[in-house]
């Protein structure tokens, strides 16, 4: 796509088979990897037309003749992800890093449509109580959730998280909500006051090293989540960890950065990959979005009609926005 842009068009909804089920798509939200298939870093996976999007919230609108446990009406979101099951990594339980991975709005037909046709077993049933915008959320959430739950975060945890995209800043909540004390580093002087407006302490990386020493009184931090994707932050990541600390690299970077491998074994610092989420982190994120725990209202910047996909690509790639969302239908 690049920078074509994208269109908006009509398209004939799939007839859910045996094991699908139809949703009926509310709102979707804009992620980094729609930002990348938008400029076109993704072309090699993605070629027009595709219809993209997979952070959503929906209405079942038909199920399957096989479909057990869903009814039309039933409020859902779709865990995105469509496995091999034979591969090692799914024999070994790791489903979502499955070495034929098929991610259902890179590669495959997503969410920016009036009605989506996916495998119910990537079904997730969302609690009314909780308002279609906010329950939009629930996939970067869940991301949020499952970066946590691999840097083991405890109640007490000093941590500091390298990047305050909305990923980055959901980390921090999540991270937070366990009981942690967290800081965060972030360039943009817009998206350090929205964290500032949540209570977060949120600095200029020029000065993470000084803020991070201040609130350790020079322990450093036993978590670090690099987010950013910016090799600056990757040589910076190892000097704010505590010894035997861990470093979560939650980031793609497009080019290999420098890291400061002397670190690792000077003070046996540990480092561990997060991709994407198993169910149980989609479990956990309803549950801590329903909980009103999260200040979900504060980190939509805004929303806007299907038919204005192309402006709320470009507020969502200015920088100036945390979350913005489409609405597809009411």
């Amino acid at each position: 796509m690049g920078n074509r842009g994208l269109e908006v068009g009509t398209c004939q909804p799939l007839e859910p088979a045996a094991n699908q089920v139809q949703v009926r798509v509310s709102y979707c939200g804009i992620c980094g990897t729609d930002l990348h298939i938008y400029f076109g870093d993704l072309d090699v996976r993605v070629q027009p037309p595709r219809i993209i999007g997979h952070e959503m919230i929906g209405f079942v609108e038909k199920t399957g003749s096989a479909v057990e446990g869903y009814k039309p009406g039933d409020l859902v979101t779709v865990r995105p992800l469509i496995t091999c099951g034979e591969c090692d990594a799914c024999k070994r339980g790791h489903n979502h890093v499955c070495k034929k991975l098929c991610v259902i709005g890179v590669d495959a037909p997503g969410a920016m449509q009036s009605f989506w046709t996916v495998p119910a077993d990537t079904l997730h049933r969302v609690p009314t109580s909780l308002s279609l915008e906010e329950a939009a959320l629930t996939e970067p959430i869940a991301v949020a959730c499952h970066d946590v739950r691999l840097g083991n975060v405890q109640a007490g945890h000093n941590v500091a998280v390298l990047g305050c995209g909305p990923i980055g800043l959901l980390i921090a909540l999540v991270a937070r909500d366990k009981g942690a004390h967290v800081i965060l580093s972030e360039p943009s002087e817009i998206r350090r006051k929205v964290a500032e407006g949540m209570g977060l302490n949120c600095v200029h990386p020029s000065e993470l090293e000084k803020a991070v020493d201040e609130m350790t009184n020079g322990v450093l931090c036993d978590v670090v989540f690099e987010v950013s994707g910016a090799g600056p932050a990757a040589a910076a990541m190892t000097k704010v960890t505590r010894t035997r600390g861990m470093i979560v690299i939650v980031s793609i970077f497009a080019k290999p950065p420098v890291v400061d491998l002397k670190e690792f074994f000077a003070r046996e610092l540990q480092m561990c990959g997060a991709r994407v989420y198993e169910p149980r982190d989609f479990e956990e994120a309803i549950a801590l979005a329903a909980s009103g725990r999260l200040p979900l209202k504060q980190v939509i910047t805004s929303v806007l009609p299907l038919e204005q996909v192309n402006e709320a690509f470009q507020a969502a790639e200015s920088g100036a926005a945390m979350k913005v969302l489409l609405r597809i239908q009411s």
